[in-house]
């Protein structure tokens, strides 16, 4: 009963964030008056696209060297606004299930794309999971409205854009060879994020400290097994500049996870173990942080909501990433001056981005003044697979 009364006391707080993007919502119930002179209803389009990975991408239970993506456009009197679904095997779903799923999402029963809340309830009931297939959704709503009031999202929240994190850049498994070449490629960031969870966790930051004195945070996977192996290497990591540790241990392994955040030197951050708001309560006390991804949460309106819930019960809070475009990237990006850390570095990491948006500079991610997600289609570009 507690973690109930928890979750509605401090869903009720989140949502007291949600001021300005709640008065969008509520300025009419009425549709919008159209600028363009063109159709009012609200057509939703998609298209699936395969992202190129420069590196094979190892983490502690698979490889690969392509994502699968759902690329989806929101078209509304003369605007388009751009979402994406990002999804790698782990996630469960495919470019087939996003596909079945848009099909059965019909937008033009929603004359005004203000009603958020309502928008967005609709395409959560139309059936369960299919997190990122909703997130597209999302995102391409957040994207148009933004472009209707000609502002960004972290202006119409609120947020600071001079308080965006550095963005760590992933180091995946691999041989001490192409660790030091990424390394070296990855020279511009402040934050290394490397994956462990086999067993050459000491041998992979060895390399890295061979060649770097960046700091470092790492991503277990839920690869460690033993609680007390967990601790004693944590201790270690500690001594080689590491800032915190994700998931080291299974989801399922909540007593030990408990007694791991308790006994750590560094912050044990939820990955796998967060997928979206009903997770959050049940989280605290047990990790020291949460990582939101949009496309285990089902986009910006309930990672915002997420990253106040978590503020509130005075967790740390990451925003991270899939293998993504730049549209989800600056879609996540736009609720990075709320967090402690960032790990937005997905669209860095493949060959064949067809979008523009937001930038790294020095390491620090850099939001544009474009309206909605702030992103544009590349000059030439042709988003398809």
């Amino acid at each position: 009963m507690s973690n109930r009364r928890d979750f509605i006391k401090y869903s009720g707080l989140a949502t007291g964030g949600l001021i300005v993007s709640n008065s969008l919502s509520a300025s009419t119930n009425d549709s919008p008056k159209p600028k363009s002179g063109k159709s009012t209803k609200m057509k939703l389009t998609f298209r699936p696209y395969d992202l190129q990975l420069r590196h094979v991408f190892t983490i502690a239970n698979n490889s690969r060297t392509t994502t699968p993506v759902m690329l989806t456009e929101i078209e509304y009197d003369g605007l388009v606004g751009y979402g994406e679904a990002s999804m790698p095997p782990y996630l469960g779903e495919t470019q087939k299930t996003a596909a079945e799923f848009l099909a059965k999402v019909d937008l033009s029963q929603f004359g005004n794309p203000f009603l958020m809340e309502d928008i967005i309830a609709y395409v959560d009931r139309i059936a369960k999971g299919n997190y990122a297939a909703k997130a597209s959704v999302d995102i391409a709503l957040h994207d148009l409205i933004g472009k209707i009031v000609n502002q960004p999202w972290h202006k119409l929240w609120g947020l600071n854009p001079a308080k965006t994190p550095n963005t760590s850049f992933t180091i995946g498994i691999d041989t001490a060879e192409v660790v030091k070449q990424k390394v070296a490629e990855a020279e511009v960031y402040k934050v290394l994020k490397v994956k462990l969870g086999r067993d050459n966790d000491k041998e992979m930051i060895k390399t890295i400290r061979s060649v770097s004195k960046t700091p470092i945070c790492v991503d277990v996977n839920q690869g460690w097994t033993d609680k007390q192996m967990a601790l004693d290497m944590i201790h270690w990591l500690a001594e080689q500049g590491v800032v915190f540790v994700e998931q080291p241990m299974s989801k399922l392994a909540v007593d030990d996870i408990a007694w791991l955040t308790q006994n750590s030197p560094l912050p044990i951050i939820a990955d796998e173990a967060l997928q979206t708001v009903a997770d959050v309560v049940g989280l605290n006390k047990i990790y020291s942080g949460i990582n939101i991804k949009l496309m285990k949460c089902g986009g910006m309106r309930n990672a915002f909501k997420m990253a106040n819930m978590a503020r509130m019960m005075g967790m740390k809070v990451m925003i991270g990433c899939m293998t993504e475009t730049s549209c989800a990237i600056s879609a996540a990006a736009q609720l990075s001056p709320m967090v402690d850390w960032a790990d937005l570095d997905g669209n860095l990491l493949i060959s064949n981005d067809i979008y523009d948006g937001a930038t790294v500079v020095d390491g620090k991610i850099t939001l544009s003044d474009l309206p909605g997600i702030g992103i544009r289609v590349k000059k030439g570009a042709a988003p398809k697979s």
